[in-house]
């Protein structure tokens, strides 16, 4: 009888021998396995193996799987264990959970990786290999899709959100009339009043009314052109002003000290036309003019 016949028949009496005494000699392992197709990226995978070991053996725990590796395409999430007494020795459920953490374009296949489970014991130290066992992932959506609106790899840019700019536009419209009105005042200020004022001046009036005087006008418009001096002189005083206060009007008004001489030509002309009743000949009116516009150079700074 040959070796491997002796083996045979020493097998089939140990396991006949084994069979009366009621004790199995044998290590074994059963899985189920999950479906193999229809996966994403994203979704959890279980598989199931089912250990039947005899009396005297114990696992090795340093040979379970692990969780907890990362950058795997299909990652080991978690490990479950249910372990019963029998009579005839202990089963052992392991539950792996599996998630598939890759997003192909295309389908792919992958696979459960096989691990060795070791048991320590007697009548010696065994091994029990699990196979790999594959699964098909499917990308999330194909690579060529249909040109329809909707789909595509470029898709039209979606429309801002309007925005309400009517509360913006109303605060812009009362800025611009805080602003206009405060232009407006500085404008009133700076160069309204300033300009009114000048324009106002006594003898601004006067030299105005005295530029209509003319060789040809009559002794009447003489004598109304010497009275409008005299106002003016008067309003900027704030007094009658006579020939005998030109030393007064000119400590009052340091403006007018290089025209103190003038003033005094002033009033002897004028007591000439209002008491001599003389009429002021050409000469005269021209100094006349040219008086008052020194004056009113005088009241402005300028002289």
């Amino acid at each position: 009888m040959s070796g491997s016949r002796r083996w045979a028949a020493a097998s089939a009496l140990a396991a006949a021998v084994a069979s009366a005494v009621g004790q199995p000699l044998l290590l074994t392992a059963t899985t189920r396995e999950p479906r193999a197709f229809g996966y994403h990226v994203g979704d959890v995978v279980s598989r199931t193996v089912m250990i039947h070991a005899p009396d005297g053996l114990v696992l090795d725990e340093a040979s379970v799987p692990q969780p907890g590796a990362r950058g795997k395409s299909l990652e080991l999430r978690d490990v479950a264990r249910r372990s019963d007494a029998r009579s005839r020795g202990r089963s052992i459920e392991l539950t792996l959970d599996y998630q598939v953490f890759l997003a192909p374009p295309h389908t792919r296949t992958l696979e459960m990786p096989s691990f060795t489970l070791r048991f320590q014991g007697m009548p010696r130290a065994q091994e029990l290999r699990v196979d790999a066992w594959p699964l098909t992932v499917s990308p999330l959506a194909p690579v060529d899709v249909s040109a329809r609106r909707g789909l595509g790899e470029l898709q039209p840019d979606t429309p801002p959100p309007l925005i309400d700019t009517a509360p913006a536009r109303n605060r812009l419209v009362v800025y611009a009339g805080v602003l206009l009105s405060l232009l407006g005042y500085l404008g009133h200020v700076y160069l309204g009043l300033p300009w009114w004022s000048r324009a106002h001046r006594p003898f601004a009036q006067a030299w105005r009314s005295l530029r209509s005087l003319t060789p040809a006008s009559s002794e009447m418009q003489c004598r109304e052109a010497f009275q409008r001096v005299h106002q003016a002189l008067n309003r900027t005083a704030g007094e009658v002003v006579f020939e005998q206060g030109i030393d007064r009007f000119v400590v009052a008004q340091p403006r007018f000290e290089c025209l103190r001489d003038d003033l005094v030509n002033f009033f002897r002309q004028s007591r000439h036309v209002f008491f001599a009743r003389r009429v002021p000949g050409d000469a005269d009116r021209i100094w006349l003019i040219e008086f008052c516009r020194r004056c009113r150079d005088a009241e402005r700074g300028a002289a």
